[in-house]
């Protein structure tokens, strides 16, 4: 069923811009959102996080707690209406919400990894907060243009100007400031343009009715002055061009400032920062502007490249067109409880039709496009084509999981996947009733194949699941979906860090498995070295055997092994990790060898192996960031100090200390609540999964201790 809307959607490529909302947890995102959806039309009531009816956070979750959990996608058009645009027709804007809390952290990654670009939502009072480091970073890694956008300028505290600073200092942007405040606090009224020498004043808090002014307030005049020389500086020291006409003292043309602007944003050499306040409905409308001319089309992006499923080594490129062979990228499952399944797809190039069958390279397998639609958050249109530029829902991919590329199977290509970050806590859990047993397995594959950071486990000794996530939020989350989405009740056990083992030197050892028993025995017998890697290097296998000491078809088996001794671990029953382990002997029995035994050897060579290479256990370590009044300061550092924090530095933000420290995962449990107690409830904190270090020799000895009693 075809909506009708196809000529509509069928845009020029150029009038499409393709964009995510990041920011640190409560600087704005949704709200402002929910503010760009009224401003274009395509709802007809301002949601609020409050009440609890915005329409990019639908998840009872997300409403209940007034945070987003899952990114949601959603389209909207936009005339630039402010002032002269360089694209002053009709665009289409494709917009991805996504989580500000750590926990959730996938769903940032996976929407930057589709996007052309981006708003960077800060908080005007707060300035640039840790999560906002994190984001920005990832957006950074996916070379993403961006805007920033300065929301809450009507907030006590609010300072646009150190917030710029902190852009700069703090995330190593260069700004290109547009539009400057017009007070701040209870007197923010409105934005001063620096490019057009314009004044935009709102009438009301509902923000629908500004004047557009000539003037600019008198006393912003010199701070105008100052800034606008700045910005052209800014602008110019990119151009050739204008940069020779600005030096023999020409006045540039509005349009080609504009024009010289777009590309340096384009190429990430500098990033718009725009004022306003979209809980006050001030300067939204400015920053749809600023999406318009500022961020890339598809088509103002190079073509995207990938290697070749047969040859890894030769590399492929595709253009953004719809003329293109068809590529796509699968980076989100979601479980739909009216349609079922459903692939989230950028389609990069060419057409994607229902109905049409696909290949999935990634696999290796065909797949059928059963169903497209295009996503209003929890809403769904049907539509007959999906082109180039578009992002869109797909019902009917079997197979396909994140990352996995959808393309034409006569033209096959495989694009860069999307990594994540490892899980750093887990938990146990256990079916409440046997009713319950049936239905949970099912219901967490489902999780699994939404969220690449939830992982399940089984503790071979006790027979127990095990969930693990990215924080003690994350898998609070999971299984309250358990019992509202999939009707399972669950009992879990405490939070559990997820430590790892690791090795610190080079060693070799001997691994034999040999039964005789009557008839035919089982012979394995290998040698292999095991030596440290870097951190997140995972686990590496060497085949060095020459001159068939063992024979090809018993490599596999030794590997298998080797790596199934590492996922059990040594020393603790945690994974051993960031180890290369090479097999460069052994020997082998024509009748009695066999897979199994040399499986068998495989792994008692491997556990000998790292016994020797100075075995020891690491630790997620976090970046804990605790923002409290100056009085409270002391209390909290001497707490963190008895935690093994390593403070890392303060800094002042108008009364409130701003605290930077490492601190081991293990030490806060409860941290916020002992932190609130300690503060009067004036503190407030933010955690972020930074690296992993080498557990102390004494807590080792305790960890393992209560492992074996367990």
């Amino acid at each position: 069923m075809s909506t009708g809307n196809d000529v509509k959607r069928h845009m020029d490529l150029n009038l499409i811009r393709n964009i995510g909302i990041i920011a640190h947890i409560d600087a704005g995102k949704t709200t402002t959102i929910e503010r760009i959806l009224y401003y274009t039309g395509r709802t007809y009531k301002i949601g609020d996080i409050d009440e609890g009816n915005t329409q990019m956070d639908w998840m009872e979750q997300e409403r209940e707690r007034g945070i987003t959990i899952v990114s949601a996608a959603t389209t909207a058009f936009w005339t630039p209406e402010v002032v002269q645009s360089l694209f002053p027709v009709e665009h289409r804007i494709n917009i991805i919400d996504t989580p500000g809390h750590v926990d959730f952290t996938a769903e940032v990654e996976r929407s930057l990894r589709v996007l052309d670009g981006g708003i960077t939502v800060l908080d005007a009072e707060e300035g640039v907060q840790s999560q906002s480091e994190t984001v920005w970073r990832q957006a950074d890694k996916y070379h993403v243009p961006r805007i920033c956008f300065v929301n809450k300028m009507d907030k006590l505290g609010a300072n646009f100007l150190r917030t710029v600073g902190d852009i700069e200092e703090k995330l190593g942007a260069r700004t290109a400031v547009l539009a400057l405040p017009i007070g701040a606090e209870n007197t923010f009224k409105g934005v001063v343009l620096l490019l057009e020498k314009k004044s935009v004043i709102y009438d009301n808090d509902k923000g629908e009715k500004f004047d557009l002014k000539d003037e600019i307030p008198a006393d912003m005049q010199e701070e105008f002055d100052k800034e606008r020389a700045k910005l052209i500086e800014r602008i110019v020291e990119n151009d050739e061009v204008l940069m020779e006409k600005y030096l023999g003292g020409e006045e540039l043309d509005y349009v080609e400032l504009k024009k010289a602007l777009r590309k340096a944003v384009i190429a990430n050499q500098l990033v718009p920062v725009i004022a306003g306040s979209s809980l006050r409905n001030k300067g939204v409308q400015v920053l749809l502007d600023a999406v318009i001319d500022y961020l890339p089309s598809p088509v103002d992006l190079p073509a995207i490249s990938g290697s070749d499923p047969k040859d890894k080594d030769a590399i492929l490129t595709r253009k953004l067109t719809t003329d293109e062979k068809l590529t796509c990228l699968a980076f989100k499952i979601q479980t739909d409880p009216h349609v079922g399944r459903l692939a989230y797809t950028r389609v990069y190039s060419g057409i994607l039709k229902s109905g049409s069958y696909i290949y999935n390279a990634t696999k290796d397998k065909r797949e059928r496009i059963g169903r497209l639609l295009l996503m209003h958050a929890n809403q769904r249109e049907e539509i007959a084509e999906a082109y180039a530029g578009e992002i869109v829902a797909v019902v009917g991919l079997k197979d396909t999981v994140t990352g996995d590329t959808l393309c034409d199977e006569e033209n096959k290509i495989i694009l860069e996947s999307i990594t994540f970050a490892d899980p750093v806590i887990s938990l146990a859990i256990e079916p409440k009733t046997r009713n319950d047993q049936e239905k949970m397995g099912l219901a967490l594959k489902k999780l699994l194949d939404e969220d690449p950071t939830f992982k399940l486990a089984t503790n071979h000794e006790t027979g127990q699941s095990i969930i693990s996530g990215m924080g003690e939020l994350h898998l609070e989350i999971m299984v309250d979906r358990l019992k509202r989405e999939f009707n399972v009740d669950a009992n879990t056990g405490k939070p559990q860090v997820a430590y790892k083992e690791t090795i610190k030197e080079e060693a070799t050892a001997e691994g034999k498995y040999i039964r005789q028993s009557g008839g035919r025995g089982q012979y394995g017998h290998c040698f292999l070295r095991v030596k440290p890697l870097k951190q997140g290097e995972g686990f590496v296998f060497i085949n060095e055997i020459k001159g068939g000491a063992i024979p090809r078809e018993f490599i596999a088996p030794i590997e298998k092994g080797a790596k199934e001794a590492c996922e059990n671990g040594v020393l603790a029953g945690f994974p051993l990790v960031d180890i290369e382990v090479a097999v460069y002997d052994g020997t082998y029995h024509e009748v009695d060898s066999s897979e199994m035994a040399f499986k068998m050897a495989g792994s008692f060579a491997l556990q000998d192996a790292a016994k020797k290479a100075g075995l020891t256990l690491i630790e997620p370590i976090m970046k804990l960031e605790v923002s409290t009044p100056d009085e409270f300061m002391g209390d909290v550092i001497g707490n963190l100090s008895s935690k093994r924090a390593q403070i890392l530095g303060t800094s002042q933000r108008g009364n409130i200390r701003i605290i930077t420290a490492f601190v081991p995962l293990a030490e806060m449990s409860s941290y916020t609540t002992i932190l609130r107690s300690m503060t009067q409830g004036r503190a407030s904190n933010v955690l972020l999964p930074s690296h992993y270090e080498e557990v102390p020799r004494n807590i080792i000895e305790e960890i393992v201790a209560s492992r074996q009693k367990s």
